[in-house]
Parts: C-alpha cells; sequence; structure tokens
C-alpha cells in the first residue's frame, strides 16, 4: 500500500513554513485493520503528515535537489485524541533548520479546533545517485513526478481559497 497523507497545501513561506490539509475517508484502506469497530488514522501515520508536509517545505526551499526525504529522528511526539472518517486534520510546520543533507522541524495537527499531535522531528534528504552515479536517471524520474504532485495539491489548496473569497 502507498499512503499519501497531504491532500492540500494551504500556504507555505519557502524555508520557514507550511500549512497543509489531510481528509480522512472510511475508503482508506489502514482503516480495515485500525480498529475495525473504531476507525481512526494511525497514529504512526499522524506523524507521517507532520513528515510529508515538512518534506515539501524542504524541496520548495531546495528548488527539489534531492529525489529522497526520509524522517530521521522524531522526538517529543504527542498525540491527544482520535482523527476518525470524516475529520479533517491541518499540519503546522516550521522549520527550524534547513541544510544541505539534513533539516529540523516542529510542527502540530489540529482537528476541529483541537491540537491533536505534535512533533519535533528531523529529516535528511539525499539523492540515490550520491551513493550510486546510476541511479541519476530514477532520481530525475522521482522529481518529476513530486513535481507533478506539487502542482496538484498546491493548485486544489489555491483554488479552494478563492472560491472563499
Amino acid at each position: 500500500m502507498r499512503f499519501i497523507l497531504i491532500d492540500k497545501v494551504i500556504s507555505f513561506e519557502s524555508g520557514r513554513q507550511i500549512k497543509t490539509v489531510k481528509g480522512v475517508s472510511l475508503a482508506e484502506e489502514y482503516l480495515a485493520d485500525h480498529f475495525p469497530t473504531f476507525p481512526v488514522l494511525p497514529g504512526v501515520l499522524l506523524l507521517q503528515g507532520l513528515v510529508e508536509s515538512a518534506s515539501w517545505l524542504v524541496r520548495l526551499t531546495q528548488d527539489f535537489a534531492n529525489s529522497m526525504i526520509l524522517l530521521e529522528q522524531a522526538r517529543n511526539v504527542k498525540y491527544t485524541s482520535f482523527l476518525a472518517p470524516g475529520a479533517q486534520i491541518e499540519y503546522t510546520v516550521q522549520a527550524k533548520t534547513i541544510e544541505d543533507n539534513i533539516s529540523s522541524f516542529v510542527g502540530f495537527g489540529v482537528s476541529q479546533d483541537q491540537r491533536i499531535v505534535e512533533a519535533r522531528f528531523a529529516l535528511r534528504h539525499f539523492n540515490l545517485a550520491d551513493q550510486d552515479p546510476a541511479m541519476a536517471a530514477v532520481d530525475a524520474q522521482i522529481i518529476k513526478a513530486l513535481k507533478e504532485r506539487w502542482r496538484l495539491i498546491f493548485q486544489l489548496g489555491r483554488r479552494q481559497s478563492q472560491q472563499v473569497v
């Protein structure tokens, strides 16, 4: 299974902050197992929403320089509630540092005016070709796909904010 935990980008400030949104649908595969009689978004996927949000901030700040962005460390992760189908979570992630190969962040997720997850975390970013130059073409394909996904999730957020005006 492949999970995409960001549906749209509400706002971003290169090198500083990003706000994103995820809506939870009962149709999402992992809810069948977590938990069948009380479906909720697993805590690890709440954290992954913060990681994905921060990853977009790194990509935008570094002009999509790296194909790979991975969680390096998570600290002080706190969960205060569940996120059930039909709910929406808004993630806010602030960069503490964004360097060439590693970055650090603080972030939180809010649903219905309640903070349900927060964490401090670090990401490691690199290209596959850093270890194997033959992988440069794969890096290029991944970056191209990420740029297309960015266009989709950012445009969706822009369209919806324009409708509110």
